[in-house]
């Protein structure tokens, strides 16, 4: 016999006897379990096939530490990125997004540890250095940034200046153009209407680079292995002839334009004036004294670059054109000595194109293959260091970008003895420049940038390996900041930056 469970009346009921109805709600519905997207794994994986199941679970040790410990643990991790402004280079392959290149942006900016706009790229050949800078200095130019190529000893960069419209000028044996690197340049224009001040402020600096120039050029004379020395006393021969030569001496209100053979001229036939100006006893006195100075302004007059930069220039720059370029190819069968001579010619030339430049005239300047310009000697490569030290501009006015290539330290390191002046300058350009592009090298290269810049073992294996694996991958040092990038071409821009023609013409 069942029983049957008798229920009584709720309460709903019983109120609504007396006319009193209670409001009924719906009663809610189960919520609908999410999708699972994450299934847990056991420490020793699953025993399903394929699953990747392991007969022992792996010893992980766990580690605790800061944000500002872990860099140190684990280099590569990626930190802060860099603002997106500048040209847009490639891949930051350690955080995923697109990297910019912004020297001049970066030095104006105080959250990012630059202090200078000087970039130094080093990469072993066939890496992707060349195609680097061009694919920089190409995309920089829709920022109002303007190109100087100060020398191409290879027309690496003919190419470039086409696609501009612009046609680079080509100097050596039997070309036509002329540079004068006594040249006034842009400080000549204007000078009648100048105060005195003024007159004597823009001499102090003509004569400053002229100096700086000869010290250059002499002291890349030899005698024997020893280089032709330019003290004090052949510092104040050169400038004394200097100002007799521009009419400063004599107080014109205008500075006349003079040469190197006309330097030589002057010294090897002296004025007596010029005799009693630098204080020797008498004419044998001064012949005596200056006669290695002498032979060396001779060598340059006389020497392999003989007809180059001994006339007054004879080209009309462009300074408004998005780029310009100095073909050196034709001087590649007289050596790397009389190539380096001509760059540091160029040098002052370009230096004195900039020296009035207006505010917000902004360029990157291109110094391909200094290291042959950089073992002419000490005083060129104080030359060099001179101009990196003035890249931000003189008075608020103009900034450069000076972009240097190497293929390795060693290119700049053999500039003289270990624990030389000339070495230990070159050592500390790697310094003065914050910004360093790194691409493959040998293990003994990316060794030697170890030792030099402290970058350590995760920073050479990765030029070693994964930067040697692909064209354009280096390893960008912005500061103390380190990015690892892939530099992306488009395919127009492969046919302007590529140079490996030659080789694949003999294939």
């Amino acid at each position: 016999m069942s029983r049957t469970r008798r229920t009584g009346r709720d309460m709903s009921q019983l109120l609504s006897d007396f006319g009193h109805d209670l409001p009924i709600s719906q009663a809610p519905s189960p919520a609908a379990k999410e999708a699972r997207l994450f299934h847990h794994a056991a420490r020793r994986g699953s025993r399903s096939p394929g699953h990747g199941w392991s007969p022992s679970s792996a010893p992980v040790m766990p580690y605790r530490m800061t944000s500002d410990q872990a860099p140190v643990f684990w280099p590569f991790i990626a930190g802060p990125g860099l603002p997106p402004t500048g040209a847009q280079m490639g891949v930051d392959v350690l955080s995923g997004s697109a990297f910019y290149a912004d020297p001049i942006g970066w030095v104006l900016r105080d959250d990012i540890p630059v202090t200078n706009a000087n970039v130094i790229c080093m990469g072993k050949p066939g890496t992707g250095k060349s195609a680097t800078t061009k694919a920089f200095c190409l995309r920089m130019v829709d920022f109002g940034y303007r190109i100087l190529i100060l020398g191409d000893p290879k027309d690496e960069y003919e190419r470039l200046c086409h696609f501009f419209g612009v046609q680079p000028f080509v100097l050596g044996p039997g070309m036509p153009a002329r540079i004068n690197p006594l040249g006034l340049g842009p400080l000549g224009e204007g000078w009648a209407a100048l105060s005195a001040q003024e007159a004597q402020s823009r001499a102090a600096i003509v004569f400053s680079r002229w100096l700086t120039l000869m010290r250059a050029l002499i002291g890349s004379q030899r005698i024997g292995s020893e280089r032709v020395p330019f003290g004090p006393s052949e510092e104040a021969v050169v400038k004394a002839a200097l100002r007799d030569l521009t009419g400063y001496s004599a107080g014109n209100s205008t500075l006349t334009e003079t040469t190197i053979p006309h330097l030589w001229h002057h010294l090897d036939q002296p004025t007596d004036s010029l005799i009693e100006q630098c204080r020797f006893r008498d004419r044998q006195h001064f012949f005596d004294d200056t006669r290695l100075l002498r032979d060396a302004l001779g060598q340059l007059v006389s020497g392999a670059l003989a007809g180059l930069f001994d006339d007054h220039t004879n080209i009309a720059v462009d300074w408004a054109a998005p780029i310009q370029s100095l073909s050196l190819s034709r001087l590649n069968p007289l050596g790397d000595e009389a190539i380096g001579i001509a760059l540091v010619c160029l040098n002052s030339w370009g230096r004195g194109m900039r020296e009035i430049a207006a505010a917000g005239d902004l360029r990157v300047v291109v110094r391909d293959e200094m290291w042959k310009a950089m073992r002419l000697g000490v005083e060129a490569v104080k030359s060099l260091d001179e101009d990196l030290r003035l890249s931000r501009g003189v008075a608020g006015r103009g900034g450069d970008i000076q972009w240097a290539n190497a293929h390795k330290p060693s290119d700049m390191l053999t500039v003289g003895d270990q624990g030389s002046q000339a070495a230990n300058i070159a050592r500390d350009l790697m310094h003065l420049a914050d910004i360093k592009i790194l691409h493959g090298q040998k293990p003994g290269v990316a060794n030697e940038l170890d030792t030099m810049l402290g970058l350590g073992r995760q920073a050479t294996d990765v030029m070693t390996d994964w930067a040697m694996q692909r064209k354009g991958r280096a390893l960008w040092l912005v500061g103390e900041r380190t990015y690892k990038v892939e530099t992306r071409l488009h395919p127009l821009e492969e046919t302007l930056t590529w140079t490996n023609e030659a080789i694949e013409g003999a294939a």
